[in-house]
């Protein structure tokens, strides 16, 4: 859980504010927001002054030729230039992720923390979908251990995919059979 940047209380508000092309994210409690939102002379300067750090921390050790190329980055499927993505903050189609993937990686984590989105299940989801979604979940890292010949991995894997299809009444058979 995110902290209040002004007194470290739980944060609730994460305004993300776009200036020069670098988003600026700030956490902030429900009082301290308040205070934020309406001192628009306050707002202005703590803006401006995470911006700054953002821009350093991002542009560290990046020289004014480096940028430059980093601008000029081009997706191949809808065009957008990464200097575009900077100025206005959205990325152009799913593709963008790895056309400027060594350039977001970094992005992510310090705005989120995580670079992998995880999502959530809602609490009234029926415990059967909740089945599914886990299965779903352990195919795809059966099908990873494999492809990285972890077979221990795989084995575990397997063992709890068969277990969980017979909780769901899904088990055929067929999942033994092709991975023998």
């Amino acid at each position: 859980m995110k902290k209040c940047r002004r007194c470290s209380k739980p944060a609730t508000y994460h305004i993300v504010d776009i200036q020069q092309g670098i988003p600026n994210e700030t956490h902030l409690c429900e009082k301290c927001a308040h205070q934020f939102l309406s001192n628009s002379e306050t707002s202005t300067e703590l803006a401006e002054d995470e911006s700054d750090q953002l821009a350093a921390h991002l542009l560290a050790d990046i020289s004014e030729e480096e940028l430059a190329d980093l601008d000029n980055l081009v997706c191949p499927n809808c065009a957008i230039t990464f200097k575009q993505f900077r100025g206005q903050g959205r990325l152009g189609c799913p593709h963008d992720y790895l056309a400027f993937e060594s350039q977001l990686i970094p992005l992510l984590e310090n705005i989120h923390g995580e670079t992998q989105h995880v999502g959530k299940v809602p609490k009234r989801t029926p415990d059967s979908s909740q089945r599914h979604y886990q299965l779903i979940k352990l195919r795809n890292e059966l099908r990873t251990a494999v492809e990285q010949e972890a077979y221990e991995d795989a084995a575990r894997l397997r063992d709890e995919i068969q277990t969980l299809e017979v909780e769901i009444g899904e088990y055929d058979g067929a999942s033994e059979d092709s991975l023998s």
